[in-house]
């Protein structure tokens, strides 16, 4: 069983950056692929990026392309969301997602934990 914990979030102004954590329970999280993917308002949850088990390939939404920048570290166990440039349509609810695997890709049905959520908001 893993666990899923993303603190931070918050508000963060247009052209800003903000760096989002998902700490991860659980002896194994190396060999689990990992993603992001965010909810807006009435909105469907999206896919936002994704990294492998080894942190090798990563691959990204072209909403974000060039602006966000997923990573981990396996030894502590965290995974991370760095948003540069962020805009307002980038406002949402932002999920931490894991599967047991070398790498996932964009679908949410392919992962099979998620953590609770936290909210980016971003102002103009």
């Amino acid at each position: 069983q893993v666990q899923l914990v993303e603190p931070g979030g918050g508000l963060v102004q247009a052209g800003g950056p903000l760096r989002l954590s998902c700490a991860v329970s659980g002896r194994t999280f190396s060999t689990y692929a990992m993603g992001w993917f965010r909810q807006a308002p009435g909105k469907e949850r999206e896919f936002v990026a994704t990294i492998t088990w080894n942190g090798v390939r990563t691959r990204y939404a072209d909403s974000v392309k060039g602006r966000f920048t997923i990573s981990r570290d396996n030894a502590k166990p965290m995974v991370y969301l760095q948003m540069n440039s962020l805009k307002l349509e980038d406002t949402a609810v932002y999920y931490c997602a894991a599967v047991r695997t070398i790498g996932a890709g964009e679908l949410r049905s392919s992962y099979d934990y998620w953590g609770q959520g936290t909210q980016v908001t971003v102002s103009s």
